[in-house]
């Protein structure tokens, strides 16, 4: 799966990615620096920007718009949960370094066919407090200039427009502040903080609790989808009544009960009633899922272990479980505290008409 990896620095995506599978063609040159300054390798000269359709929150950014200020290009989508959670940072980096000469680029290229809809992008962006540029790549153009592979993925590039810096997934956020400092220092900029951005995340951007999450990202559409547990064989893209099987759910099995179509990207509900159960070990549930039809909503409960889950709920639900599908998105269901365990998540959606796609977990 290349979509939303969590790669450490030194990872086998990283030593690609500098041996060959870069972002531009040309030589790799090490530029000295001062001794007090990391050696930062030239990966590539940054690609132009041209292939948006469409930008939000600035006119279009050419190279020459770019020349002398140190760029941070962000690919994301809106529905990532591993991007989600580096956001604090992108925020927190525009606003110190804005004018200091450091320029964030969002990219969202999309996952899912619904994130393609401007509609859709266009709503996000203000909810989740986006400021800075944001080119629209819903036909990857600006995706495939630069040979990336990964939701989250950063690249920095200096004043002369050199790549100099990369980091995919999550995580690297102190080596990427230092990088940004660094940079501008480079460019001439005298009065670069050196200090590091302090963060207080809310809600979905929380970071991972790593040492507990035993989960992995699982998609609901026949394309992805792995760990499927209802009783019989699936059928795609027609309607089927999904049964749960009888024994108990092993760790990360799901199911989907009543009448469902399962589709490439996704699961609908065609029942009346649907429910969809997951065992997991995680402290937090999100679900990315939306109504089948714009402008409807459907309402759901959430259980766990069979009951309310309380003080464990998520943000798109209250303490009875209740919530409602309005739009499609990631919805955080279950956030618990410790003791984090092997628990069953359940949600029953009252009325036909939702689509599910994709479970995450933090």
């Amino acid at each position: 799966m290349i979509a939303r990896q969590l790669l450490a620095a030194g990872t086998w995506a990283s030593m690609v990615f500098l041996s060959g599978a870069s972002v531009a063609h040309g030589e790799r040159e090490t530029v000295p620096v001062k001794s007090t300054t990391t050696q930062l390798r030239i990966e590539g000269e940054l690609p132009a920007l041209g292939g948006a359709i469409e930008w939000i929150n600035s006119p279009p950014l050419t190279p020459p718009d770019l020349r002398g200020k140190v760029v941070l290009i962000d690919f994301w989508t809106y529905t990532c949960i591993n991007w989600r959670r580096t956001l604090p940072y992108v925020r927190a980096w525009s606003e110190k370094y804005k004018n200091r000469g450091l320029v964030v680029i969002g990219v969202h290229t999309p996952e899912f066919s619904f994130e393609k809809v401007l509609e859709n992008v266009h709503r996000e962006i203000p909810e989740l407090e986006i400021h800075y540029p944001v080119a629209v790549d819903s036909d990857y153009a600006i995706w495939r200039a630069f040979r990336n592979q990964y939701w989250p993925a950063f690249y920095i590039a200096d004043a002369q427009g050199r790549i100099r810096h990369h980091q995919f997934g999550e995580g690297g956020y102190e080596e990427t502040e230092r990088v940004i400092q660094q940079l501008l220092t480079e460019a001439g900029q005298l009065d670069v903080p050196g200090d590091l951005v302090s963060l207080d995340a809310k809600g979905a951007e929380v970071g991972a609790n790593w040492a507990t999450l035993k989960s992995p990202e699982t998609y609901l559409g026949y394309e992805k989808a792995e760990s499927f547990a209802s009783l019989g064989n699936t059928v795609p893209d027609r309607p089927r009544v999904y049964t749960a099987p009888p024994d108990r759910l092993r760790l990360n099995e799901w199911a989907l009960v009543g009448e469902w179509t399962i589709r490439p990207e996704a699961a609908a509900l065609i029942g009346a009633t649907g429910r969809i159960v997951y065992r997991f070990h995680a402290r937090d549930v999100n679900l990315i899922m939306g109504p089948s039809a714009r402008g409807t909503s459907v309402g759901f409960r959430v259980r766990i272990d069979g009951k309310p889950p309380g003080g464990a709920h998520g943000i798109d639900v209250d303490e009875q479980g209740n919530g409602v599908v309005s739009e499609p998105r990631m919805y955080q269901l279950i956030r618990q505290p410790a003791p984090v365990a092997d628990r069953v998540f359940d949600i029953e959606f009252v009325g036909p008409g939702v689509e599910a796609f994709d479970f995450t977990f933090g």
